[in-house]
């Protein structure tokens, strides 16, 4: 198939899969006439980046499962370069996590403070005239 089908099917741009070309992620193989041409296994690789990247994997992240659906792994994730990227993104969502959860105790905590001190007083008017 050729690019601009693709990039339909993938749901993505001929601009962006030229994008992956040059940093080496999908594959440049060209006609006599130099079309770009591609085929399925293609398609389920840019599917797995899609993927990836929608699970907020960064670009580069998503090179060990390309390589191992280049390899033949049906997955793309069943290699070990694969499995160190998911290892670390857990250990960077778990980060996040804590981190979140942190903020939402402050945010929990001053919301606690300000409604105690409205119900200890008059109720405060808003600058844009309305009430709080």
């Amino acid at each position: 198939m050729r690019i601009g089908e693709l990039a339909a099917r993938a749901g993505t741009t001929t601009r962006t899969l030229r994008y992956y070309e040059t940093r080496g992620l999908l594959p440049a193989r060209r006609t006599g006439n130099g079309h770009r041409t591609y085929d399925e296994d293609d398609l389920r690789l840019l599917r797995q980046i899609r993927t990836l990247r929608d699970f907020g994997f960064d670009l580069e992240e998503t090179r060990p499962f390309v390589e191992c659906l280049r390899a033949g792994h049906p997955e793309g994730d069943s290699c070990p370069a694969s499995l160190v990227v998911y290892r670390r993104k857990l250990t960077e969502l778990d980060a996040l996590i804590e981190q979140l959860s942190s903020v939402r105790a402050q945010v929990g905590a001053q919301l606690a403070r300000a409604e105690a001190a409205v119900s200890g007083g008059p109720e405060p008017t808003c600058e844009l005239g309305g009430h709080g």
